[in-house]
């Protein structure tokens, strides 16, 4: 099986420096893009303080802190992919966005280096087809934070080969993650139901059935949810869940209708934690 050393994250938003952040840990040395090098370097300095607050509070040792270093940023994808084992994109839920990369991803990287998607809905084998190695070609999906969360969903395309599984669960192990293995199906497993709950939970507030406060408390006591749905779709973004909803409205059916109120929300910019602004207001 092929040693992983090197891995590619391809987008430096939330879940990218989440994903360069314990890829680093883990030990690899790690080739971080982006076509705004500003945008690097805020990312860059977010995991810096965040690994500082590990530290602090007894989850990392000390000497983990040196691993920053092996975060070598890159605005152009060419210099970036090079020679590397692993990539992981970790751009935007559009699919004309992903397959666009993996198109370039395909021609720029060599011929056994594993090409990983991280996308929570969409479809690996779909992403694949623009490739000449779709058998390279794997879903790897984080959680947010990716730092704190245990799950790492492995998918398996239509013709991904067990030696990309193999070494995705490896790559998984390495960074203290724990691994489920997924045949491919639009929103894999927590993605489907929390899209399920999240867009109920809008319906239930555009109703008037209570405040999203009560909504949040009554998930979280009555149900044992760490977070409410309305504090969830905050912290990933408003956005993000309702591409997830419009993509599974498209290819599963009318349950995934997305609800009015949150294109509402979208519309008027209120995306969440990351705008100031979501269901609730952040300072």
């Amino acid at each position: 099986m092929m040693k992983i050393e090197r891995v590619a994250v391809i987008g430096s938003g939330t879940m990218g420096r989440g994903i360069a952040h314990v890829a680093m840990l883990a030990g690899y040395k790690v080739h971080f893009i982006n076509r705004s090098e500003e945008n690097l370097k805020i990312a860059v300095k977010d995991i810096e303080e965040n690994l500082v607050k590990s530290i602090e509070r007894g989850f990392v040792k000390q000497e983990e802190y040196a691993k920053i270093q092996n975060i070598l940023s890159f605005t152009n994808i060419d210099e970036g992919v090079k020679n590397v084992e692993l990539v992981i994109e970790s751009v935007a839920e559009n699919m004309d966005l992903k397959m666009d990369i993996f198109r370039k991803l395909d021609v720029l990287t060599n011929k056994d280096t594993i090409l990983a998607t991280n996308t929570s809905t969409m479809s690996p084998t779909e992403i694949a087809s623009v490739t000449s190695k779709s058998d390279k070609v794997i879903g790897m999906h984080f959680f947010n934070p990716v730092h704190k969360m245990k799950l790492l969903e492995i998918v398996k395309g239509l013709n991904t080969s067990e030696e990309t599984v193999d070494i995705a669960l490896e790559v998984g192990k390495m960074m203290g993650k724990e691994t489920v293995i997924v045949n491919e199906y639009p929103g894999f497993i927590p993605s489907r139901i929390n899209c399920l709950i999240g867009n109920e939970a809008f319906y239930m507030l555009q109703e008037g059935v209570a405040s999203a406060e009560d909504i949040d408390k009554a998930l979280k006591l009555g149900l044992n949810h760490p977070m409410g749905p309305f504090e969830l779709v905050d912290l990933v973004g408003l956005d993000v869940r309702l591409n997830n909803l419009e993509y599974l409205y498209k290819t599963l059916g009318e349950k995934y209708r997305p609800c009015p109120l949150m294109i509402k929300y979208v519309k008027a910019g209120r995306l969440g934690r990351k705008a100031g602004k979501g269901v609730y207001e952040y300072e």
